[in-house]
């Protein structure tokens, strides 16, 4: 009986020690880090997918998705940034602090907008967009929103700052 336990427990240990030797499959693109996203970024373009622009009435708290074209974002390591909204005839300039994460995970990229004395850890609200990609030079990220019982989405288009 006991040379059958220990024959048993041998190939257990066997297939746990081949199993984690053997190449993992992947979806084709690499996985989107941390360190993809951190540095200084402008927000060139806001395109959309499955939803008409003029639907969208206001973005991530602002009266217009129109005022996001052209910020500047910086994003440290550390968790800690900002972005800054250049001003237009219809938005003021506005520069807002944020907390930053990535999950790698799931995709996404969520941050907490930081009011004057305010610690990231007290804010709990904040949001959560889909990060479809960034490399050195350029980022991808979706913000999802319900329109006709689908899932729409508001795609913003980075490219890293030269500064």
């Amino acid at each position: 009986m006991k040379k059958l336990i220990l024959a048993i427990a041998l190939c257990l240990t066997s297939l746990v020690v081949l199993e984690s030797c053997s190449p993992k499959t992947t979806t084709g693109a690499p996985a989107v880090r941390r360190g993809n996203v951190t540095g200084n970024w402008m927000l060139n373009n806001i395109t959309f997918e499955g939803i008409p622009d003029v639907a969208v009435r206001s973005f991530l708290g602002e009266s217009s998705y129109k005022c996001f074209v052209g910020s500047s974002w910086r994003l440290t390591n550390s968790g800690n940034g900002s972005y800054s909204l250049p001003s237009s005839a219809s938005c003021g300039a506005k520069t807002q602090n944020i907390f930053w994460s990535v999950s790698t995970a799931d995709e996404t990229f969520q941050f907490k907008k930081l009011y004057e004395g305010e610690k990231a850890k007290n804010v709990t609200e904040g949001y959560r967009l889909v990060l479809s990609s960034a490399n050195d030079n350029t980022m991808t990220i979706k913000s999802p929103i319900e329109y006709g019982g689908k899932v729409a989405y508001v795609v913003m288009n980075f490219v890293k700052a030269t500064n």
